[in-house]
């Protein structure tokens, strides 16, 4: 292990990074025709303001996506659902914001690595509630990759990675202002308004400091058939400040912290309709992040990149007809030093890369309320600590001028202590990838790819923690999970028209995951708790994704069709049974149409449908344990939502600019299918259920600029 790291370390000081240049001539191929003109603006892609330029991906190229910050801002983006609502592999459910969950090809977001400004996202704080909480307004960019890709994805990256890039100053920054600012307000019917402020600022040269404040706050909203849903009013506040930019010499220094918090009455499940009869309770989540990028692009083609950061993230419910108040946190810090060399051909990036978890649950209230229900009444606090170190390298090849090669490894261990219960795992692994893009002729492309992933047991959910003495957690011997995924398709980008095929076949073996409900062991063994992790099997997911799109002056129209299939020991997965594990979707398709006469006014439509997913075999668990008689199934009706956005800059300039959205124009009453399907036709069982969608809700929104 000491021989690893020392060569970790080296291999970090020696990498680089390719000139401009040279990062166009390698590059070329892999971009063109990847951009699709429906998620991103592909006409105006700069990657001029990144320091360390964009990576060139080989390996899931065909299925990668970027969305800009034009489509944000003209979908006027609110939350996790708005932000994903058009990107072929992902879906998200839960439809409050602080309950919302993301899925990538069926995986829950839990088995992505997810990061703000490389600053992952980690842990579970409650099962019912979201993992990822992020303001569209401060965000530039986000990136998907989907499926287990290459050796730089980072820790985790079973299902893929989602990368949220927040703005810089010199993306506010206009050449020679010095200062300036953005003020916003906007309005929805269903039902709330969202203001926020932005100051920038030049202090020397390419160096700038911003700071944002955003404030929304949402009443309970209104589904399709016009119900009021209640617990789904929240209030949230986010604090933003940014200082750095060039330093000279090929030197980038950028440091930011972000504060955001969220606030309501939800239910006992935030993520679950409450009844009328059912109370509600007092909850607030909070994140604080603190990030630090450091870049170095030197003119021998060499250079470095440097990632710093510190997360923490709270969630507090008031459980005040029991236990009392009840919190939950999750720290995480760590770092990712990487280089770049590019020489003759080849472009090599190598790094290492090291994170630290805890996470801490604990009674808040007045012992005298919550010792009843706990297992042991002198203990009222629980915590587990997590760490991961990785080393990677990934090479990319340019053969001759029309193929392209990728290869390369990543090793990682895992470590996590139940600190609490004196229980521990530890699991090591080597995953490898490789790929090709070849251009058989002008704006055609093949593309294949075969990627590898590992991932030992990570940090529990934190209101999960607290267990009765003498009962295990951890299945004896746990293995960590291995995945295998493959890709192959094509790309076409010529003359306006872009279409792209991509086939993909992922299987996770030793899927790890706290099975609903406790299993009796064999006579002789140890006891199992209520939570016990354990290797449950293998996870497969297959599919196809395609997408096509077309402009042509003032007009664009784009649409994808994307289908698969996971399982998991064959069974079809479904997100109350698998939670922590994925969900399932039917047949999904979307067409979006959009008009722009003019650079200061652009019209879009979009609409994107579902297909009938019937018969879900559902409730095996409790079957296998004898609470019921047999299995069950139930079903996620199809629906078809559309949306319409529209912007308009009335001088010509954004000085001024105002944006007008309806979305769910038709006023459908729906439930989204990555949310908990609807379980109330089984007796026993009338609770579980996923929050319908909110109906239509235009969405009004100023902006002035000075």
């Amino acid at each position: 292990m000491r021989n690893m790291l020392m060569m970790g370390a080296a291999l970090g000081a020696l990498g680089a990074h390719l000139p401009a240049q040279a990062q166009t001539a390698l590059g070329q191929l892999t971009r063109e025709g990847d951009c699709d003109p429906a998620i991103a603006d592909c006409s105006t892609r700069d990657d001029s303001d990144d320091s360390l330029g964009h990576d060139i991906v080989v390996v899931g190229a065909l299925t990668d996506v970027e969305i800009d910050r034009k489509q944000i801002e003209l979908s006027q983006a609110n939350d996790l659902a708005d932000l994903f609502r058009r990107v072929p592999s992902v879906s998200v459910g839960g439809s409050l914001g602080i309950a919302q969950k993301i899925y990538v090809r069926g995986l829950e977001d839990s088995l992505l690595n997810v990061t703000i400004d490389g600053a992952p996202q980690r842990g579970t704080l409650f099962h019912h509630v979201g993992r990822v909480t992020v303001e569209p307004e401060l965000l530039e960019t986000v990136e998907v990759q989907a499926g287990a890709g290459e050796a730089t994805a980072g820790f985790g990256a079973v299902g893929g990675a989602i990368r949220f890039r927040t703005r810089d100053p010199s993306d506010l920054l206009r050449d020679g202002q010095s200062v300036g600012g953005i003020a916003k307000a906007g309005w929805f019917s269903n039902e709330g308004y969202k203001v926020s402020g932005t100051v920038f600022a030049r202090l020397t040269g390419d160096v700038g400091i911003m700071g944002s404040y955003v404030r929304t706050d949402r009443e309970d909203f209104r589904d399709g058939d016009g119900e009021t849903l209640r617990g789904t009013a929240a209030t949230q506040e986010l604090g933003f400040v940014k200082i750095g930019g060039e330093l000279g010499g090929g030197h980038r220094l950028v440091a930011s912290y972000e504060m955001r918090d969220e606030s309501g009455e939800f239910g006992q499940r935030p993520n679950w309709p409450v009844l009328a009869t059912a109370s509600l309770f007092p909850a607030e989540g909070k994140r604080r992040t603190a990030v630090v990028n450091y870049g170095y692009r030197g003119p021998d083609g060499i250079g470095v990149e440097a990632t710093g950061y510190w997360t923490r993230t709270n969630f507090t419910q008031d459980r005040f007809d029991r236990w009392g108040l009840y919190g939950a946190e999750i720290e995480t810090y760590g770092f990712d030093l990487r280089g770049r060399l590019q020489r003759g051909n080849h472009d090599v990036i190598a790094g290492i890369e090291h994170r630290s978890d805890r996470v801490m649950s604990q009674y808040l209230g007045d012992p005298a309320q919550w010792q009843p229900w706990t297992w042991d009444p002198a203990v009222g606090r629980f915590e587990e600590r997590g760490g991961l170190m990785g080393l990677y390298i990934q090479d990319h090849w340019q053969v001759f001028e029309p193929l392209l090669l990728s290869f390369g490894a990543r090793y990682d261990a895992y470590d996590v202590n139940l600190t609490t219960y004196n229980e521990a795992t530890d699991s090591d692994g080597l995953s490898l990838n490789a790929g090709a893009r070849y251009e058989i002729l002008p704006g055609l492309a093949l593309n294949a790819g075969y990627a590898q992933a590992f991932r030992g047991k990570e940090i529990g959910d934190a209101f999960t923690l607290e267990q009765r003495p003498g009962r295990l957690t951890l299945q004896p011997g746990l293995e960590p999970e291995r995945v295998e995924n493959i890709e192959v398709g094509a790309s076409y980008a010529r003359n306006g028209f872009t279409a792209s095929v991509a086939y993909f076949d992922m299987t996770i073996d030793d899927v790890i995951v706290d099975q609903l409900g406790t299993r009796r062991p064999a006579p002789g063994q140890p006891l199992e708790g209520p939570v016990y992790f354990e290797n449950v099997g293998r996870f497969t997911s297959k599919g196809v994704e395609l997408r096509a799109g077309y402009a042509s002056g003032p007009f664009t129209i784009d649409g994808y069709f994307n289908h698969y299939d996971s399982r998991l020991n064959d069974k079809l997965i479904e997100g109350y049974e698998q939670i922590a594990i994925g969900n399932s979707m039917g047949d999904n398709w979307n067409v979006t149409a959009g008009y722009a006469p003019t650079p200061s006014l652009t019209f879009q439509a979009s609409v994107t449908r579902f297909e009938d997913l019937n018969d879900i075999e559902v409730l095996f668990r409790e079957a296998e344990l004898g609470f019921i008689d047999g299995t069950r199934t139930v079903d996620k009706p199809g629906y078809t939502v559309v949306d319409i956005f529209a912007r308009w800059q009335p001088f010509g300039t954004d000085m001024l600019e105002l944006q007008a959205a309806v979305y769910n124009l038709l006023d459908l009453q729906y439930r989204s299918h990555a949310s908990v399907a609807d379980y109330g036709g089984i007796p026993g069982y009338g609770i579980v259920a996923g929050l319908p969608e909110p109906g239509r809700n235009i969405r009004l929104t100023a902006a002035v600029r000075f």
